[in-house]
């Protein structure tokens, strides 16, 4: 994730709201795939299920419910304010 002396400021939860937080100054030419590999770490959230296979995540805007795409750049697809939930993939096997 690129931080930027100023740039965007986001709230940001799982999708239980148990592990929030509060990220500022990313960059604007930043995707929201990029976003989301920092902040797996930063929220501590699992990257893999139960038996080892890697998680994906998508990324809900709050504001109106719309889901971003990874390649979708952060300055155009978010605002100083905006609240995003991060939510793995289940993919049905």
């Amino acid at each position: 994730m690129r931080f930027a002396d100023s740039g965007i400021s986001l709230q940001v939860s799982d999708v239980s709201s148990q592990k929030m937080a509060n990220v500022r100054d990313i960059s604007e030419d930043s995707t929201v795939g990029e976003l989301v590999r920092g902040l797996l770490a930063e929220m501590n959230l699992p990257q893999n299920d139960v038996e080892g296979r890697p998680l994906t995540y998508g990324v809900r805007r709050q504001r109106d419910g719309q889901y971003l795409h990874g390649s979708d750049r952060v300055g155009e697809a978010l605002m100083t304010g905006d609240w995003i939930m991060l939510q793995p993939s289940i993919d049905a096997g």
